[in-house]
Order: C-alpha cells, then sequence, then structure tokens
C-alpha cells in the first residue's frame, strides 16, 4: 500500500508552510517527514490541473497552487488547528496523555517540545514502520509511543495499554479524517471502545462529513476513490450528536464551515487575498467531553438546543 490519502494530506500541510508567511496551520516538518515523495505528488498534481480545473489558463504554478488552496488544504489545514489549538488548551488544564488515531503522517511528535506529554501514534503496521523510516531520515527525534494496529479490531485497546496508556489519567484523542472511511456501525464501535478507555473529562477531537455537499466534498470522494479508499458515511448534526451522546460524551464546541472559516482562515485571509481559502462545506468540527451522563441529564440534554457555533 503507499497511503496515498495519508501521504497528500501531509503535502497539504508542507506546500502550506513552505509558500506562505501567514498560516492557518503551521507544520514545518512535513516536508522533513515526505522527504522525495513530496517533489512526486507535486509533479502529479500539475499534471491532474485539467482533472481539478477542466477551465483553467495559466501557469502550472499558478494550477498547483488553486489546487492545493481550493481543494486539498483547507479542510486538512483547518482540522489541524483546530484539533491542536484544543490540545493546547488541554494541556494547560493537566492533560498528559495524547492519542493520535490513525495517525497517518502527522508530524506533532517532531514538532513538539513538550517532554510531559506521552503521545501514542496508531496506526496500521506497515504505515508505521514506513513512518518511522521516514522521521529516521530526517535526523528529528520523537518520542512518541508508536502503536501498530488495526482500529477496525477490537484488540488496539489491549495493545495501547499495553505501550504505556493510563485510561485513570486525563487524554486527548485525535480522530482527524476517521469517520469519512467508516461505517456508521463501524464508527460507533470504534467511539465507544475509545470511552471506555478514557476517564471523565477527556476529550476527543475529529471532523466529519455533513448532510450538505459541495463540489469540493465530491472532489474528494473522487480522489479517495482514486488511492483505492471510499468514502462511507455523513451525519447530521442530531446523528451525530446522539451517536456520541450513546458513547459517554458530550459535545462542548461544535463548528459548521462557517465558523471554520471565521475563526481559523480570517489572519491567513486578510494577509493573503489574492489566495482566500474558506472551509469547505459538508464538512463539521467536534470537540467532545468524555462524560457519565444520567439518565435525568439525558433526558435534560435532548430537549435543549446546542449553540453549534461556540468561539474557541
Amino acid at each position: 500500500m503507499n497511503h496515498m490519502t495519508a501521504k497528500i494530506s501531509c503535502f497539504a500541510r508542507a506546500y502550506h508552510y513552505k509558500h506562505n508567511q501567514i498560516h492557518v496551520f503551521k507544520d514545518s516538518a512535513a516536508k522533513l517527514l515526505l522527504g522525495s515523495d513530496y517533489e512526486q505528488i507535486e509533479l502529479n498534481m500539475i499534471n491532474g490541473i485539467g482533472f481539478f480545473l477542466p477551465c483553467f489558463t495559466g501557469t502550472k504554478e499558478e494550477g498547483l497552487r488553486l489546487i492545493v488552496d481550493k481543494q486539498l488544504s483547507p479542510s486538512v489545514l483547518g482540522r489541524s488547528a483546530f484539533c491542536e489549538k484544543m490540545l493546547e488548551k488541554e494541556k494547560a488544564l493537566g492533560c498528559k496523555q495524547y492519542i493520535i488515531f490513525a495517525s497517518g503522517y502527522d508530524t506533532y511528535s517532531l514538532r513538539n517540545a513538550d517532554k510531559s506529554l506521552s503521545v501514542f501514534e496508531m496506526d496500521l503496521p506497515e504505515l508505521l514502520t514506513d513512518k518511522i523510516e521516514r522521521i529516521k531520515r530526517t535526523g528529528i527525534k520523537t518520542d512518541s509511543v508508536f502503536v501498530s494496529c488495526n482500529l477496525a479490531e477490537m484488540t488496539w485497546k489491549e495493545k495501547l495499554l499495553q505501550q504505556g496508556y493510563m485510561s485513570t489519567q486525563k487524554s486527548f484523542g485525535s480522530l482527524l479524517g476517521i469517520c469519512y472511511y467508516l461505517s456508521k456501525e463501524e464508527f460507533r464501535l470504534l467511539l465507544q471502545g475509545v470511552s471506555e478507555l478514557m476517564m471523565d473529562g477527556s476529550l476527543i477531537c475529529f471532523d466529519y462529513p455533513s448532510d450538505e455537499e459541495s463540489n469540493e466534498s465530491k472532489t474528494n470522494q473522487m480522489l479517495a476513490m482514486e488511492a483505492g479508499e471510499q468514502m462511507k458515511a455523513h451525519y447530521s448534526d442530531c446523528e451525530l450528536e446522539e451517536l456520541l451522546s450513546s458513547c459517554g460524551f458530550e459535545i462542548t464546541v461544535h463548528l459548521n464551515h462557517d465558523e471554520m472559516t471565521r475563526q481559523y482562515f480570517s489572519d491567513y485571509n486578510n494577509c493573503n487575498s489574492e489566495y482566500a481559502m474558506k472551509a469547505p462545506i459538508g464538512v463539521s468540527y467536534v470537540l467532545a467531553e468524555r462524560k457519565t451522563i444520567s439518565d435525568e441529564e439525558l433526558s435534560g440534554q435532548k430537549a435543549r438546543q446546542r449553540d453549534y457555533t461556540k468561539v474557541v
């Protein structure tokens, strides 16, 4: 497997860092991790200008920039910025464990200088083997604990515990980019497993495909199919909240594309009006807290209307 979806996400972060002074998300290690794959993906994107931008006229560099800024980067940058901002807040409140589910070519451990935070990266064995080799080539040291597993198999919980994760200690979990490729039942089982390992007060952060659809979401679906993957589900706001509640999580932040653009892209857009970006329609972003909820609280929760544009 060439893990192309994970590589393209890493490429989007690397390209954005390289070509901008003001960033939506600042990933200084992505290009180092990709190595020569950066240039290869760049070339593939240039060769695919006709697919992404059928009516485009201009230079290859201009076409590439449009592809990255309009198709590849917005969702990847927005969700990464959101997740790591929420993580920093929780670290300040005493969180000492960070679990990156389906970590792919995430570079947090290469940029993190806080040695008091234990970082666990979970993914398929072949991807982690490749990632570890890439990290060695960069010469950057990492304290990440790599947990080889298949999240579709419940044995991942045992493997995480065996690698030193403490279920009695507050933790923060990143599930970015995961639920697109899981059926609703598969995602429910994963959330239930995460809930069973986390103590109350722990949090999870993830993005998910909503009922809205856009040209960007259609393109992303085609890209996933080209990479041998398939997007399997989408959720309404109420459906997602009910799913989380059934697994012991309560939503604390829920952003739609308009709020994501306003909160996380404004500074970049103010300085780069020619290359302005916006979060894609059809993707929402959630921070949810592990919380034991009584039947009385659950009844009251259902009766309330939640504010899905909380400023963070």
